[in-house]
C-alpha cells in the first residue's frame, strides 16, 4: 500500500520516483540551509556518465529540466540556491580568464599544467572559477557536457534566470562584476598598444595604437553610463555601439597581423599574444552583448541565449584548463599553418608535372644514390671501430646528418624526404579546392598522379644507383685490399636486418616518423629564418664582412636564410637516425631505424661480402625486405604529414568517396600517368 501511495504521489509530481538518482539529487535542494556547492557537486555526479558505455547524460539532463519545470516549489528552491551561490562568489576571474589563455606566458602555463598533475591545486571556493573545478572534478567532464544540446542549456538558464528576475538584488551583483570584467578586458587589450612583439610583426602598428588606447577609455565611459542606468531606471543605458566598433577595429588589426605572419613568419610568443588578445576581445563582445540585451525588456530572451552560450563554452574550457593537449591546441594553429605552409612550398619542388621535371627528378635522385652508397660504407666502417656508445652515436649522427645536408645543398633528392613535403602540398590543395566540383576534383587527381610518378622516380633513382654503387665500391676496395671490405659475419648481419619478418618493419616505421618530424623541423626553421631576419643579421657580422666584403656577406646571409630549414631538417634527421640504435642499446629496448636507400646499399655490400655466393632465394627475400622497408617509410611519413597538415588547416575530407572513385577511374583509363609523365604534345 505504501509503494502504491508513493507511486501515485510521484505521478502527481509531488515526490520523486523510488530509486531515481536525479530526482533524489534534486530533492536535496529543498533544504534552504544545505551547502549549495555540495548539492551541485552531487547533482553533477548523478548526471555524468557512470562508465564508458553510459551515453545517457544528455537524457538525464533533460529529465532534470522536466522535473524542475513540473514542480514549482522545487524550481523555486533550486533557483534560490543557484542564483544566491553565483551572486556570492567572485565572478571577475570567471568572466576574464575562463577559456582565455593566461598572461603568464606559454612555458609558465605549460609548467603549471604539468605541476598540477603531480600536486593538484587547492581551489578557492570564494571564486566561481575555482568552484567549477570542485563541481566538475573529473578531467573528462567536458566530453559529456559538450553533448548537451544548446536548446537544453537555454532551458536550464531560463529556469534559473527568468526575465522578470533580472532586476533583483542578486542579479544586480552579478551585473556589477560583469561590468568590472568588461573594464579589465579592455585594459588588457589596450596594453597591446605598446607591445613590442606586435610592433615588430606589423611595421604600421603605430598607426593602429590609438585604437587600443581608445578602447580602454570607451570601456570606462560604457561602464559608468551602465551603472548610472542600473541605479536609476529612468536613465537610458549606453547601447555599447561605440565600444563594440572600437573592439572590432582592434580585432581587424590583430587579424591583419595574423595574415602577415603567414607570409613573413611568426613566433610562439606572437602566436600566444594574438590568440589571447583575440579571445579577450571576443569575451568583451560577449559580456557587453549580454549586459545590453538584458536591460531591454524585449531583448532579455536574447540576453539569456547569449549567456547560455557563453556559460556553456566557459564551463567546457574551465574543465579543460589542465589539459595540455587543449592548451597547445588553443595557440598552435597559426604556428602549425605557418610551418606546414613552408613544407608545402618545399613539396611543390618534388612534384613532376612535365617530362623535363621527371628527368630532373631521376638525375637528382641518382646523385643522391651515389652519396648514400658512400655514406652506407662509412657507417659500416664506423661500426667496426667499436667506439664507446656516445662516440658511436656521434659518428653515426655526423655521417647521416652531414651526408643529408650535402645532398640537400647539391640539389639532390632523397626519396623518403618527399612524402612529408608532398603531403603538405596535397593538404594545401585540399584546403583550396572544392571536391564537389568536377574540375577541382580532376585537378587534385592530376596532382596525386604527379606525386605518384615523382615518388616512384625518386625511389628508383635512389635504389637503382645506391645498390650498384655499393657493389662497385665494394669490388674496388676488394681489388685494392685483396679482401672484401666487410666480413661474412657482417654481411650476414646486414642481410638479417632486411628480413621483413624481423624488426625491420617496426624500425622502418620509426624512420618514417623521423621523416615526418624532419619535415616539420624544416618548416619551423624556414619560419624562424623569415621571422627573425636571419639573413640580414648574418650579413651584419663584422668578421663575415671583413672576410668577404659587405655585398658577399649579404649574399651569404640570403643563401643561408633561404636554406636554413633544409639544412637543419636534414641535419637533425640524420642525428635522429644515427642515435636511435644507440639509445635502444642503452635502454635495453629494440629501437633502431631502417631506411630504404641505405637498406639497398647495405644489400650491395652484403653481396660483395659473400662474394655473390648467396642463394637466389635469400637475395630475393632481402630485396623484398628492401621494398617493404621503403613502403613502410613512405606510408608512415605521408600519413602523419597529411594528417598534421589537414588538422592545422582545419580541413575535413567530406568527399573522400568522390576522390577515390575519380582516382580509380584515372587508374583504369590512364595507368601510365601514375608512373610516367605525360607525353609531349608533339609526340601525341
Amino acid at each position: 500500500m505504501t509503494r502504491l501511495r508513493t507511486l501515485i504521489h510521484w505521478l502527481l509530481g509531488k515526490t520523486p520516483p523510488p530509486g531515481d538518482p536525479v530526482a533524489d539529487a534534486l530533492n536535496r535542494f529543498r533544504d534552504p540551509e544545505a551547502d549549495t556547492l555540495e548539492l551541485v557537486r552531487r547533482l553533477v555526479a548523478t548526471l555524468r556518465p557512470q562508465n564508458r558505455r553510459d551515453h545517457a547524460a544528455p537524457e538525464r539532463f533533460l529529465s532534470m529540466l522536466d522535473r524542475l519545470e513540473a514542480d514549482a516549489a522545487l524550481r523555486a528552491a533550486f533557483c534560490g540556491h543557484i542564483v544566491h551561490f553565483i551572486a556570492t562568489r567572485r565572478l571577475v576571474t570567471f568572466f576574464t580568464d575562463s577559456g582565455i589563455l593566461p598572461g603568464t606566458g606559454f612555458f609558465s602555463e605549460w609548467w603549471r599544467i604539468l605541476g598540477s598533475r603531480l600536486l593538484p591545486e587547492v581551489p578557492d571556493e570564494r571564486r566561481l572559477k575555482d568552484c567549477l573545478h570542485v563541481i566538475y572534478d573529473r578531467s573528462d567532464d567536458w566530453q559529456w557536457l559538450q553533448e548537451i544540446l544548446p536548446e537544453a542549456s537555454q532551458r536550464f538558464w531560463a529556469l534559473i534566470a527568468p526575465a522578470e528576475e533580472l532586476r533583483n538584488i542578486d542579479w544586480r551583483g552579478i551585473q556589477e562584476q560583469m561590468l568590472d570584467a568588461v573594464l579589465l578586458l579592455a585594459h588588457r587589450v589596450s596594453g597591446l598598444g605598446v607591445e613590442s612583439e606586435l610592433m615588430r610583426a606589423s611595421p604600421n602598428f603605430d598607426d593602429d595604437t590609438p585604437r587600443f588606447v581608445a578602447l580602454s577609455a570607451e570601456a570606462l565611459d560604457f561602464v559608468n553610463a551602465f551603472r548610472a542606468a542600473l541605479n536609476d531606471p529612468t536613465v537610458a543605458a549606453d547601447d555599447g555601439s561605440q565600444l563594440l566598433v572600437i573592439a572590432d577595429q582592434c580585432r581587424d588589426t590583430l587579424q591583419r597581423i595574423r595574415k602577415r605572419a603567414l607570409t613573413v613568419g611568426t613566433s610562439l610568443h606572437l602566436s600566444y599574444l594574438l590568440t589571447r588578445s583575440e579571445q579577450s576581445l571576443e569575451r568583451l563582445h560577449e559580456l557587453a552583448a549580454i549586459l545590453i540585451a538584458g536591460e531591454q525588456a524585449d531583448t532579455r530572451n536574447e540576453a539569456l541565449q547569449a549567456w547560455a552560450e557563453f556559460a556553456h563554452a566557459a564551463f567546457l574550457a574551465e574543465n579543460r584548463r589542465n589539459s595540455l593537449r587543449f592548451y597547445l591546441g588553443q595557440l598552435s594553429h597559426l604556428l602549425a599553418v605557418r610551418v606546414t605552409e613552408n613544407a608545402a612550398r618545399s613539396g611543390e619542388h618534388y612534384i613532376c608535372e612535365t617530362p623535363a621535371d621527371y628527368g630532373r627528378m631521376w638525375r637528382s635522385a641518382a646523385g643522391a644514390g651515389v652519396i648514400i652508397g658512400l655514406m652506407a660504407l662509412l657507417k659500416i666502417k664506423a661500426a667496426a671501430l667499436n667506439a664507446p656508445l656516445f662516440g658511436e652515436a656521434f659518428l653515426y649522427s655526423m655521417i647521416y646528418g652531414l651526408g643529408f645536408v650535402l645532398i640537400f645543398l647539391l640539389g639532390m633528392t632523397v626519396a623518403t624526404k618527399q612524402p612529408a613535403m608532398t603531403a603538405q602540398t596535397l593538404a594545401s590543395l585540399l584546403g583550396d579546392l572544392r571536391l564537389s566540383r568536377s574540375a577541382d576534383l580532376e585537378r587534385l587527381v592530376d596532382v596525386i598522379a604527379a606525386v605518384s610518378r615523382s615518388q616512384l622516380a625518386a625511389i628508383a633513382g635512389n635504389v637503382m644507383i645506391a645498390l650498384p654503387v655499393a657493389v662497385l665500391v665494394g669490388l674496388g676496395l676488394s681489388f685494392l685490399a685483396n679482401q672484401p671490405p666487410i666480413t661474412v659475419d657482417k654481411g650476414a648481419h646486414l642481410i638479417a636486418d632486411l628480413d621483413p619478418l624481423s624488426w625491420a618493419l617496426p624500425h622502418a616505421a620509426i624512420a618514417g616518423f623521423y621523416l615526418f618530424l624532419s619535415g616539420l623541423i624544416t618548416g619551423y626553421f624556414d619560419n624562424r629564418a623569415a621571422y627573425a631576419d636571419i639573413g640580414p643579421r648574418l650579413a651584419r657580422l663584422r668578421w663575415l664582412r671583413a672576410l668577404f666584403g659587405r655585398d658577399r656577406a649579404g649574399r651569404i646571409g640570403a643563401y643561408i636564410q633561404d636554406r636554413l630549414g633544409g639544412i637543419m631538417g636534414n641535419f637533425l634527421f640524420g642525428c635522429m637516425l644515427g642515435s636511435t640504435g644507440i639509445i635502444g642499446t642503452i635502454l635495453g629496448l629494440p629501437l633502431d631505424i631502417r631506411h630504404i636507400a641505405f637498406a639497398s646499399a647495405n644489400l650491395g655490400y652484403a653481396l660483395v661480402g659473400f662474394q655473390f655466393e648467396l642463394p637466389l632465394k635469400a637475395i630475393a627475400w632481402a630485396a623484398f625486405g628492401v621494398a617493404a622497408i621503403g613502403f613502410t617509410n613512405l606510408a608512415v611519413s605521408f600519413t602523419l604529414a597529411l594528417r598534421t597538415a589537414m588538422r592545422a588547416r582545419g580541413i575535413q575530407l567530406e568527399h573522400g568517396g568522390l576522390l577515390l572513385k575519380a582516382l580509380w577511374q584515372r587508374l583504369k583509363l590512364q595507368p601510365r600517368s601514375f608512373v610516367l609523365p605525360p607525353r609531349p604534345l608533339a609526340d601525341a
